[in-house]
């Protein structure tokens, strides 16, 4: 007996996982699929998706931009995942 496979065949996925050699990259990519998996926080599933993105996918941010957009959450930390890059217009860093 086989399967019953529907027009399309049989779709088999496995979830992606980062190529990077950073060893620091992988081990957050560790900490963040354990605490998705044991934990019931949004957040940390947010975070594991968008460490195991492409680097495509992963556009730089500006400093200036990142702080236009923390105007007015004083206290509140700001996690980026990607890079950030530098602004020469900014001179004073909030």
């Amino acid at each position: 007996m086989g399967i019953d496979i529907e027009a399309g065949g049989r779709v088999k996925s496995k979830a992606r996982v980062t190529k990077s050699a950073n060893p620091y990259t992988r081990l957050l990519c560790k900490l963040y699929k354990f605490l998705a998996r044991r934990t019931d926080s949004k957040f940390n599933k947010v975070i594991l998706k968008r460490l195991n993105v492409t680097r495509k996918s992963k556009p730089p941010l500006s400093l200036q931009k990142l702080s236009k957009l923390m105007e007015g959450k004083d206290g509140k930390i700001a996690v980026v995942v990607g890079p950030v890059t530098d602004d020469k217009r900014l001179y004073e860093v909030p």
